[in-house]
């Protein structure tokens, strides 16, 4: 989702951009859009989730067309097979690479049990990127916490929201009837991948005592993942709306009342700040995206990281407290209405001129690469 943003705003900047990424039933071949064309590589389903899936190497096929059409940059998204053979065809070649950590990956191995793999994990991620000139992180916070694991050359990447794709305005009475959710009952919603890492127990936990507490409370789900299924069948009480796409889920957030994010595996938590851009009332773990952006009891509510029983309880308090949880949903549009893509790109577009060798380069006059 981010770097379909940033690859669409680089496009409409003058920039040819050219996203490889592994192939997929829905992209059987290369695509075109107005702002950027997607080539489809070498790839296979992930084991165990299927849904996505792993970009094969393919350094031969980069270096054959980046002999032939030479990028100015190549940017890799993702650390797998494919985003390495990237670097390494775009240094043969000489071309200035960059890359971006957005994902934890080394913290995923707990949630699927194999804890061991997590230091050879960590350190995939820190040769990966370590190759290229510049890894970009969400936050200042990651970025810290990388280089005190050896990552170099760091900067930070931030994530915008889309302001006028998710706003309250967009609130639905027809489909909270749907979810049989009167005017004033509270509707809790979550959004995202329905996977291990997500924390999915500590979210139902507390959907439970919020119910407990109010139980004119509903449970909305919206997304897919290898856990929808046992999830659905744990609990047939809530409403597992299915995948939407980017536009329509705005109308789902703004028809909500609370978002309860449980994730501690998060580097940035876009849906965080969709939520709140929505004028939903929030409560999260105190880091990433919630340190920046929410001020506690102001703009949402904070828990500390090591303290699970304290989101719950931050959650019961949006349940049961109509007033908070309106105070909440007034602030939260204004505490995300200036954190806008264009000026997240603005700066990630001067960074990327710098390590191409043209800064204050004019837009479009010089192509851009991306890798995903």
């Amino acid at each position: 989702m981010t770097f379909g943003v940033i690859a669409s705003e680089l496009g409409r900047r003058g920039h040819s951009v050219a996203v490889y990424r592994p192939w997929r039933r829905d992209l059987p071949k290369e695509t075109a859009r107005p702002d950027f064309r997607q080539v489809p590589m070498p790839g296979m389903p992930i084991p165990g989730y299927p849904l996505l899936r792993l970009g094969l190497p393919a350094g031969g096929s980069f270096r054959r067309l980046w002999g032939r059409d030479r990028p100015d940059l190549v940017h890799v998204a993702t650390e797998g097979p494919l985003g390495l053979s990237a670097i390494r065809a775009a240094r043969a070649l000489g071309i200035p690479v960059t890359s971006s950590f957005h994902t934890n990956f080394h913290a995923y191995t707990s949630h699927y049990r194999i804890p061991l793999l997590r230091s050879l994990a960590l350190g995939w991620l820190r040769h990966v990127h370590n190759l290229t000139r510049r890894t970009f992180a969400p936050t200042r916070e990651i970025c810290g916490e990388l280089s005190g694991e050896g990552f170099t050359n760091l900067s930070v990447l931030s994530r915008g929201v889309d302001t006028r794709q998710f706003r309250p305005e967009r609130r639905s009475f027809a489909l909270r009837s749907s979810w049989n959710a009167g005017p004033d009952d509270p509707v809790v919603i979550h959004v995202g991948r329905m996977a291990a890492e997500k924390n999915y127990p500590l979210l139902f936990k507390a959907y439970a005592a919020m119910k407990a507490a109010n139980p004119a409370c509903r449970f909305v789900l919206a997304g897919e993942g290898p856990l929808k299924r046992s999830l659905m069948r744990a609990h047939p009480d809530c409403i597992f709306a299915g995948f939407f796409s980017r536009d329509e889920i705005g109308r789902y957030y703004a028809s909500a009342d609370i978002y309860i994010h449980a994730s501690l595996t998060e580097t940035f938590g876009n849906v965080l700040t969709e939520a709140m851009a929505s004028g939903l009332a929030t409560a999260g773990f105190d880091y990433a995206a919630a340190r920046i952006f929410v001020k506690d009891g102001e703009t949402g509510l904070c828990a500390p990281c090591d303290k699970p029983d304290a989101l719950i309880a931050a959650a019961v308090r949006l349940a049961t407290d109509p007033a908070l949880r309106e105070r909440l949903r007034a602030n939260a549009r204004r505490a995300v209405e200036e954190q806008s893509w264009e000026k997240v790109i603005e700066t990630f577009e001067s960074d990327l001129e710098t390590e191409a060798g043209k800064p204050g380069h004019a837009p479009g006059a010089a192509p851009l690469l991306a890798q995903s």
